[in-house]
């Protein structure tokens, strides 16, 4: 993990990398039993549905890049909240 206030390199391919973390986190936590670990997981696959949803949306308007950048995701994040997801 990066210093405390440093954004890890990954990041910006990865919009889910810290719901990714948090569950790997989990399990070393909890010795690999993945029951105790289910609302992460659970987590990290809504997160991964709703970028995926982002990602194919901008590209079928060719916007480039597919995952908008980190300093852009939480305004797109509100937005989808706010009009596409409620559809």
């Amino acid at each position: 993990m990066p210093p405390k206030g440093k954004q890890d390199p990954r990041a910006p391919d990865n919009p889910c990398f810290n719901e990714q973390n948090i569950s790997y986190k989990c399990l070393s936590e909890n010795n690999y039993d993945k029951q105790k670990c289910e609302i992460y997981f659970a987590n990290y696959t809504e997160c991964m549905k709703f970028w995926t949803k982002v990602k194919f949306d901008r590209r079928r308007l060719g916007i480039i890049p597919e995952v908008p950048p980190i300093e852009e995701r939480e305004s797109i994040k509100n937005d989808y909240m706010k009009t596409k997801l409620k559809s």
